[in-house]
């Protein structure tokens, strides 16, 4: 067998199954490569033996594929060892308050609040909120002095419709006085009730809603505090 193919099989294998099951297809694939290479040798011309280059080098190659599965392998197991690092990490934000700044914030018990900040003084200002998917559900006027400005949502929509608890995301629609379009920061704190480690990150969970362990930026101490 030619070490190349061997080469390609263990890349495939490391790719489907990890670096273990790629060092057992390299080891199949090796002892398939000895058993060709001695019936060779025994049936070879004696006249015309065989290079014993070409076998090095294909010798070499499994050295070669071997050594990168070795490193693959290694690298599984820090990556996994950084994952359990993360875990434990996370699972020590739990009470603690959380601030976002992309706008989302979590209904629960029926309310949901934000914080939107004006630049400077607005002709008009518009508050939409969406849920998950970006739909509409509710828009209604906001205040126009710059600064911060706490807004609170009771989770129904404007026909007066209650909507479930989850995510949903405030946006800012303002005209200033010489009326140019102009935006607002949105942020909003919630409590880590807990954390949800079933998936390749851990989520901090705000109630009903998650937040990717990556995108939590702004974490204080002891909620309510």
């Amino acid at each position: 067998m030619d070490a190349t193919a061997a080469s390609s099989a263990a890349s495939a294998a490391t790719g489907t199954s990890g670096a273990t099951g790629a060092k057992k297809q390299l080891s199949a694939d090796f002892d398939t490569f000895l058993t060709l290479l001695t019936a060779q040798l025994m049936n070879q011309d004696p006249l015309s033996p065989m290079d014993s280059s070409q076998f090095t080098q294909q010798l070499v190659q499994f050295s070669g594929v071997e050594q990168q599965i070795n490193s693959n392998k290694n690298l599984e197991s820090l990556i996994a060892l950084i994952k359990s690092q993360g875990a434990a990490n996370a699972v020590s934000y739990l009470g603690r308050t959380i601030t976002l700044t992309d706008g989302t914030a979590a209904l629960q018990n029926e309310s949901a609040e934000w914080t939107y900040t004006l630049p400077r003084d607005a002709a008009s200002t518009r508050l939409v909120v969406e849920d998950a998917k970006g739909r509409v559900v509710f828009f209604g006027p906001g205040e126009t002095d710059a600064g911060p400005h706490d807004f609170s949502w009771d989770g129904r929509t404007n026909a007066g419709n209650a909507l479930p608890p989850g995510t949903y995301t405030l946006n800012i629609v303002a005209q200033a006085v010489d009326g140019t379009a102009m935006s607002g920061a949105v942020t909003s704190r919630g409590a880590i009730s807990e954390v949800d480690l079933t998936g390749p990150e851990p989520m901090l969970m705000i109630g009903p809603m998650g937040v990717p362990l990556s995108k939590a930026t702004l974490i204080s101490g002891i909620s309510g505090n």
